[in-house]
């Protein structure tokens, strides 16, 4: 089991006035061991909470008992969400993202997890070959909903043969019980040319509609190949493909809102973007609730630009539960500086993605005197052109061809704790760069506040 430490303590709580330290290790609560983070919670949840701790690696001669009201918060927060060992993932998908890193970066970036309690916490898809009765059964105890599952196909031998993993076969027998006692479940299809797009793709969504047509949502999102991408059978969509999934979960929504009553089925932001088309508005969604996810986020975050609203940070889909996420934050602090404001330009990086639909909002809403430059993905490579898969190298590189004298916002969806994926820090960076919340409302204030600046040191 790995060790369960303080993180931090807040000094106007419970437990600021305890007999405890930054740096100590939890080795029981009221007696028990807890595995993960939802078990901490439900054991500190009480009137009375009993600690057994370790401290500079020697046990306390006593416990430290902490009173307080049932439900208020602890007041402690803890450096990791998984306690004992993360469930890694044993199949060896020919689209896994993680095989196509390429060498030198962090450790943890290689790490793939299958762990249903990530699902819980951050939103991770599992494929559930690693599922079992003792995990279904704390599933139902605790309510741990939602889960996102990872389906790509109803087929169980390409299926299993997309996964590498005879397992994949049989393991969304899981899928039907979770459904059966009432968990929420967001369906995951990545979807790869040639393999289980096509014909393939559209019995795997009759058979949703026909097999599990109480999960929350179905996902298409197409594959991302890099540069380092060692499938011969894996790559990137042309747009006519994309659009003919676009065409696809277009019939497919009519026939689930004549069914069931609800849309459904949706194609990332992606796939309209690689079609050469605008993703929808807001209008075009059930809920907003899986931006994160690619679905729908272009429509939140112009909604949260355009009516200062206040939204969840976009995530960039990948890499969210590694390298020092906190406890129960679902993501690790982005980090970042306030670079100051240079010149009378600013300029807004971005992924290539990104730059044009951001251009034509800022056009719309006054801003067209701002600059948006889209940074090209080398380190990756192929058709990897998100934001929140930036690296230091490539902002450098681009930084190095513009100006000076400039004010420089980033988004900070591709950092986690001040890094970016390669490693590199916003100190490494050739020029001062402010980092900025990944919504709509925070660009708007980031761009008001450096105009401001930019006006005043002109």
């Amino acid at each position: 089991m790995s060790k369960v430490r303080v993180a931090s303590i807040s000094q106007f709580s419970p437990a600021g006035g305890a007999d405890l330290a930054v740096g100590d290790e939890l080795i029981t609560i009221n007696d028990c061991a807890p595995t993960d983070i939802i078990e901490y919670q439900q054991l500190i949840d009480g009137a009375t909470v009993s600690l057994v701790i370790k401290r500079d690696g020697e046990l306390l001669n006593r416990k430290v008992v902490i009173e307080k009201q049932p439900g208020q918060p602890l007041g402690l927060a803890i450096d990791s969400a998984v306690f004992d060992r993360i469930r890694t993932c044993d199949n060896h998908c020919s689209f896994c993202f993680i095989y196509q890193l390429p060498k030198g970066m962090r450790r943890s970036l290689y790490v793939k997890d299958d762990d249903f309690r990530l699902s819980f916490l951050y939103g991770n898809y599992t494929t559930l070959t690693r599922f079992t009765e003792f995990d279904l059964e704390r599933v139902i105890d605790e309510g741990l909903s939602p889960l996102y599952v990872s389906v790509h196909t109803t087929d169980p031998e390409l299926r299993a043969s997309m996964l590498r993993n005879p397992r994949g076969a049989t393991s969304l027998r899981w899928l039907r019980e979770l459904l059966r006692a009432g968990i929420d479940v967001h369906v995951q299809v990545v979807v790869c040319p040639e393999v289980n797009d096509g014909a393939n793709l559209e019995v795997t969504m009759q058979d949703i509609l026909s097999d599990y047509p109480t999960v929350a949502s179905v996902a298409l999102v197409p594959v991302g190949v890099s540069d380092f991408s060692a499938e011969a059978t894996m790559r990137p969509h042309r747009d006519d493909e994309a659009r003919s999934v676009i065409d696809l979960v277009a019939r497919y929504r009519d026939l689930a809102r004549t069914l069931i009553g609800k849309a459904l089925f949706y194609a990332s932001d992606e796939f309209y973007l690689v079609a050469g088309t605008t993703p929808p508005e807001e209008t075009f969604y059930d809920s907003l609730d899986e931006a994160e996810n690619g679905i729908g986020m272009v429509a939140a975050f112009t909604k949260s630009f355009v009516q200062r609203l206040p939204m969840a940070s976009l995530g960039s889909g990948f890499f969210q539960s590694v390298d020092g996420a906190p406890a129960w934050g679902y993501r690790a602090a982005r980090g970042g500086g306030d670079g100051a404001a240079l010149g009378g330009r600013v300029i807004v990086l971005t992924g290539e993605y990104a730059a044009p639909l951001l251009r034509d909002l800022l056009d719309d809403h006054g801003y067209r005197h701002v600059d948006v430059v889209p940074v090209a993905n080398r380190y990756f490579g192929g058709n990897i052109k998100v934001a929140g898969l930036l690296t230091g190298h490539d902002i450098a590189r681009t930084l190095e061809t513009l100006p000076l004298e400039a004010t420089y916002l980033l988004p900070d969806v591709c950092l986690s704790e001040g890094r970016f994926l390669d490693g590199l820090g916003l100190e490494d960076l050739p020029r001062s760069v402010t980092t900025v919340t990944t919504t709509g409302n925070d660009l708007r204030q980031a761009l008001e506040h450096a105009l401001e600046r930019t006006m005043v040191n002109s």
